[in-house]
């Protein structure tokens, strides 16, 4: 039941992340999206001396948004703009 709760986090956490930056993933991506935000999320508040993901509640969502945004943002600097 575990690994199903990070999957709806990850989903909500992406879902919100590409909302926000206006990023048209799709359901996959935002599920990546939002898991790999949680790992980077993670590192970034260790590293600004606050706790990581902590659980499933509201703040460890707030960390996996914040590191999808932190993802999305690098993903666009990384990509060369269409025209």
């Amino acid at each position: 039941m575990g690994i199903i709760l990070w999957l709806i986090l990850g989903l909500i956490a992406g879902a919100l992340a590409s909302a926000v930056t206006h990023n048209s993933a799709g359901l996959l991506l935002d599920i990546v999206l939002g898991i790999i935000g949680a790992l980077i999320g993670g590192f970034v508040m260790n590293f600004l001396g606050f706790s990581g993901i902590t659980g499933f509640n509201l703040y460890s969502l707030l960390v996996a948004f914040i590191g999808a945004v932190i993802l999305i943002y690098i993903g666009k600097a990384l990509t060369p703009n269409k025209k």
